[in-house]
This record gives C-alpha cells, sequence and structure tokens, in this order.
C-alpha cells in the first residue's frame, strides 16, 4: 500500500510540476519569437556629433526599417568606450540594449587597466559594418613622399623624428613604436588628448608625422598628405596609400565598425539584428554617408568577429607586453 501511495504521489507531482516548467519557459521563447516588441537602445561610445556618432546614427537610422522599431541613440561617452561597453556587456541579454564597441575600450584599455568586463567572455558580437580610418599623415609641403621616407629619415638622423598620436596606447603610438623596433630606429612620440590636436600640432610644424583619424577636408585640399593606413582593408577613396602589410609589417589593427550585444543574446536575436544591420549596408542613404565621411564598409558576421576580437585580444597582450604597458 505505501509503495502504492508513493507512486501515485509521484505521478501527480510530475502532472503539477511540468507544465509549471512549460509555463516558466514560454513566456521567454514567446518574447524572442516577437522581437523586437518595443524601441532597442543603441549605446554609442562618443558624444554626438563626431565620426563615430554620426555613423552609428547613419547605420541605425536604416536598420530600424528592417527592424520594425524605433532605434534610440543614447551616448555614453568617456574612458575610451569603457563606460559604453560596460553598458552593453551588463545589460539584459534580451536584444533591447546593443551598441558599439569599439577598439580602445577592447584590447588596450582592458589589458592596461582594470574594467567591470572581459571583451571576449562578456560580448558577443553581432556584425561588422564598416572600418574607422587610422593613419599617417604628414604636411603637404613635407619632403616625406612614402612611409620608408619616414624611416630613413629616422634612420639618418637619430632623436630628431617627431610623431603625435591620440595618447599612450592608441592604435597609432602602439603601430608605430611596433614599426620603430621591427626597422632599428627610435621614433619621439608626443601624445596628444586626440587626433584634432595632433592634426593641429601636425599643421603648426610642432611634430613632422601624426597619427590617428584625419581630417579629410584637410586632405584633399592639400594641407596634410596621407601616407600610410593603420587598418585591415584597403580604403576604396584612397586606393593608392598602403596598409601595415603591404609594407611586410604584420602588427595587429582592427579599426571596425561593429555592433555588439552582452553574451546571453539567443541566436534568434542575433540573427534578426544582423539581418536588420545586413540590409541597412545596402540602403543608398547609409552607402553615401559612408561614401561622405570616406569610411569603408565591410561586412563580417557575428561568428566570425567574434573569432576576430579573441584573435586581437591575444595578439595585443603580446603586444603591450613588448611595449611594457601590460597590466
Amino acid at each position: 500500500m505505501k509503495i502504492r501511495f508513493l507512486r501515485k504521489m509521484t505521478f501527480l507531482l510530475c502532472v503539477i510540476v511540468i507544465p509549471l516548467f512549460a509555463e516558466w519557459g514560454y513566456p521567454q521563447e514567446a518574447e524572442i519569437a516577437k522581437y523586437p516588441s518595443r524601441p532597442v537602445t543603441f549605446i554609442v561610445p562618443v558624444p554626438p556629433g563626431g565620426t563615430t556618432d554620426l555613423v552609428c546614427r547613419l547605420i541605425s537610422k536604416e536598420a530600424e526599417k528592417f527592424l520594425g522599431q524605433p532605434i534610440v541613440i543614447l551616448n555614453k561617452p568617456g574612458a575610451s568606450f569603457t563606460i559604453a561597453i560596460s553598458a552593453i556587456a551588463s545589460s539584459k541579454p534580451d536584444g533591447y540594449t546593443i551598441g558599439y564597441a569599439g577598439h580602445p575600450g577592447l584590447f588596450v584599455v582592458p589589458l592596461t587597466e582594470k574594467v567591470p568586463y572581459h571583451p571576449v567572455k562578456d560580448l558577443r558580437q553581432i556584425m561588422q559594418f564598416g572600418y574607422l580610418n587610422i593613419s599617417v599623415t604628414v604636411k603637404g609641403d613635407s619632403p616625406f613622399a612614402g612611409f620608408k621616407d619616414i624611416v630613413a629619415y629616422a634612420r639618418q638622423n637619430p632623436k630628431r623624428l617627431t610623431y603625435g598620436s591620440a595618447g599612450v596606447g592608441s592604435f597609432g603610438h602602439l603601430a608605430m613604436e611596433q614599426i620603430a623596433k621591427r626597422e632599428n630606429v627610435q621614433f619621439i612620440h608626443i601624445p596628444f588628448k586626440g587626433s584634432p590636436e595632433t592634426q593641429t600640432a601636425l599643421l603648426g610644424g610642432h611634430i613632422l608625422v601624426a597619427t590617428g583619424d584625419f581630417n579629410y577636408s584637410l586632405l584633399e585640399s592639400g594641407q596634410i598628405r596621407l601616407i600610410l593606413l593603420i587598418t585591415e582593408e584597403h580604403s576604396p577613396y584612397y586606393p593608392n596609400i598602403p596598409i601595415l602589410k603591404d609594407l611586410g609589417y604584420d602588427i595587429p589593427a582592427p579599426t571596425f565598425l561593429n555592433v555588439a550585444g552582452p553574451k546571453g543574446l539567443s541566436d534568434d536575436v542575433v540573427k534578426k539584428l544582423d539581418e536588420a544591420f545586413s540590409k541597412a549596408m545596402k540602403e543608398p542613404g547609409f552607402i553615401k554617408g559612408m561614401r561622405d565621411l570616406r569610411l569603408t564598409i565591410f561586412y563580417r558576421n557575428g561568428k566570425d568577429l567574434d573569432s576576430h576580437v579573441a584573435t586581437n585580444y591575444d595578439a595585443f597582450a603580446k603586444l603591450l607586453k613588448e611595449e611594457g604597458l601590460l597590466k
């Protein structure tokens, strides 16, 4: 009798509990199925008005047509993108908070300072839609016709080749120091607070070479000259300008424009976001905007970008260790 009673109780518990589990799981699945049912927040790591802010607004405006909900831009500038990336990584993984997770906050600061996220473990890449321009420029009347001239000058004139960057640990700074080591020359680094200050110093004759972003109107007016692009792909606007690998420099330069979210995003949500932003890349408004900003359009899916981020994170750990900047 006791055994029969226990069997009945077990059966009753199964009848009651199993449907409850099904009900608990159903709302989440239903929510994913109807995603998005409300506006999506897109976090941008810079103040309004700059190139990065403009391009994020540009693609979001086009993507919301295909997503079926508004994409609201939320600017969270400061601390080399880490404030914004931290907000993305710590958000609820439901697809309603995404954003641009840029290179300073992925590959430099997390290795040199303490941040509340891990670029690989706490983020899920959704897709890549382009590249930013990081460059080496000189004044328009500079005798340096190419990057080899810069290296030759540094070799013939020790400790006289001055270059400016957007700061210690910036991509421009790290690339120039790696090149100096490989060429066995010495460049004198002058750090600034950002690319605009660096360009001003170049135009004023205070430095011989500038690295970082550049004002294309200065370039096209002849006030500055583009010598090298520190990026992974050639620019369609400056097809004759070499990139690092053209000169034999195997130095990481992941200056991609991306859409990222927290690690727990479901495959279904990532697929919907990827489809919306991928279609946005083909819209005339986006193409014109990227052309006006002189930025390269380039697609990479989230899975490949996750792998790319992990590979570059390891590469920068090695690079920063060589420079004595690893925390």
